[in-house]
């Protein structure tokens, strides 16, 4: 006897593959399940201004890259007159403007767009900074030794270390009042923490608001204690990476570097928008990889056209459970996939008006042919021209009415319909009319099922966004495939058995 085992291990080998694409698609490229997710993207404009002085100019801003909860999507500059380049310095990334000669108040633009992506894994920085233990003057180094020395008493790490000197500068104590003559509170809490022998560095960073305009940037402290870090912030002694905090420059290098200039600064202004999350993913994995299995590497005209054709196994999956399970009759055997892809492009209630009307009229046109003793090929070539000349006929009539959808009765496939009139008509000369409606009657019924299964929003989603889908549908066709029990429609001959069973049941009772 045939065994069934490889088969059944071919069905479980193409429902594991398609299930790990879908997951490998889901979770390393976060397409999500259902349609309609969007992405946060904030624009951020970066405004430099400074005084040139009638000489060679050269600026240099430090500009972000993605990280820990953001990707970078795009960047661009504005700088009239400039030369400008995207330069690698000391591991950081920087945005450098330079012209031979300029004077007077001059303005460069910056623009990037970050999107809000918890998946996001680019790392900071962890290498550990340089110590640098300055020499401080009296009595600021006095009053930076005894504020040492109370927050050490109440530390067991370089973490709470710091946690404890943020409390002891924001006291306003005699000590932090006298340290907050001496420096900023970022710059200070780096040097005192370098002073106790933690390793630090001070960061840059921009709280994203929407909306706001000429904002500066705020200092963060990066603080080190064996294998991770923490950031803190010396203000208010927030600990943790706050929520909308985008860190600008995050390598202790200057946030704008200039030479030929004076009386600089930079401000940024801020925009949130949203964009779906095919636009959005699209951009952030704009690089083609071998396991990015993805129809958005394609142009878009290939998408779109991807987009129709990868619906079909859906309808064909509609036909095999209808046809091989329920048992309803057809009219060729995907004949009502292609009917559906039709409706898909006129909609439904169109399709279906513009379906029986020309079915109707070929297969009363048809019934003269079968007078005049054609050979099949003259004939059916004689019904397709029927049929265009009819599509023709009813697209101008909707046209002079205003029916504007009328018109899309174009999209239908003409060869299939006229196959379709050719097979109705022979069916109606050899089995009658009942055969006809019977036949006809389920082509429509599988194609409306298939149409309403293929024009969901979900389905187009997921067809189109997850490839490994086709397989677990290739898997289910091939068990249905394997199928040779009772159609649900044959049950109806069993139902005298079952009243002759009832009857003899209530004769013994």
């Amino acid at each position: 006897m045939y065994s069934r085992k490889p088969f059944y291990i071919i069905v479980a080998v193409l429902f594991l593959a398609g299930l790990a694409l879908m997951l490998q698609r889901h979770f390393v490229y976060e397409i999500p399940w259902l349609p309609g997710e969007k992405r946060q993207i904030w624009s951020i404009e970066a405004k430099v201004e400074f005084e040139a002085k009638g000489k060679p100019v050269k600026a240099s801003l430090a500009i972000p890259g993605s990280q820990p909860g953001f990707t970078l999507m795009n960047e661009s500059a504005a700088s009239p007159g400039y030369g400008l380049s995207f330069v690698e310095a000391n591991g950081s990334s920087r945005a450098e403007w330079t012209i031979r000669n300029a004077s007077g108040h001059q303005e460069l633009y910056y623009k990037v767009d970050m999107m809000l992506d918890p998946f996001a894994k680019a790392p900071l920085s962890t290498q550990l900074p340089a110590m640098m233990e300055a020499e401080v003057a009296e009595p600021y180094a006095t009053a930076m030794d005894q504020v040492l020395s109370l927050a050490e008493v109440r530390s067991a790490d370089g973490i709470t270390l710091t946690r404890e000197l943020i409390k002891e500068l924001t006291n306003r104590g005699q000590n932090a009042e006298l340290l907050a003559q001496y420096k900023e509170p970022g710059p200070l809490l780096v040097e005192l923490l370098h002073r106790a022998a933690v390793p630090a560095r001070l960061l840059q960073g921009l709280q994203l608001e929407d909306g706001r305009r000429r904002q500066p940037l705020m200092d963060l402290v990066q603080v080190y204690d064996g294998e991770q870090y923490e950031l803190f912030n010396p203000a208010t002694g927030a600990q943790g990476r706050q929520e909308q905090m985008l860190l600008w420059e995050y390598h202790s290098s200057p946030v704008l570097d200039l030479v030929g200039g004076s009386n600089s600064r930079v401000t940024f202004t801020m925009l949130e928008q949203e964009q779906p999350i095919n636009v959005a993913l699209a951009k952030k994995f704009d690089q083609p990889h071998w396991i990015n299995v993805s129809l958005y590497n394609l142009p878009l005209e290939e998408q779109a056209l991807f987009k129709g054709i990868l619906l079909v196994p859906i309808g064909v999956l509609v036909v095999v459970f209808l046809r091989i399970i329920v048992g309803i009759k057809t009219s060729g055997t995907f004949m009502p996939v292609l009917i559906a892809m039709a409706f898909i492009q006129t909609s439904l209630i169109t399709g279906l008006v513009g379906f029986l009307i020309i079915v109707g009229t070929g297969l009363i046109l048809r019934s003269y042919l079968s007078h005049l003793n054609l050979l099949l090929v003259a004939r059916i070539s004689a019904v397709i021209i029927m049929v265009i000349g009819m599509i023709g006929f009813f697209s101008i009539i909707a046209y002079q009415l205003g029916l504007t959808q009328g018109m899309k009765i174009t999209f239908f496939p003409m060869i299939i319909l006229a196959w379709t009139i050719e097979r109705m008509s022979i069916l109606w000369e050899e089995e009658g009319p009942k055969e006809v409606v019977k036949q006809g009657g389920g082509s429509l019924m599988v194609a409306v099922v298939a149409f309403l299964a293929m024009n969901s929003e979900i389905v187009r989603h997921i067809t189109f966004n997850f490839l490994g889908l086709q397989l677990i549908v290739m898997g289910v066709v091939l068990l249905l495939g394997n199928y040779t029990g009772y159609r649900l429609t044959e049950l109806k001959r069993f139902k005298p058995l079952v009243d002759e069973y009832k009857t003899d049941g209530h004769k013994h009772d």
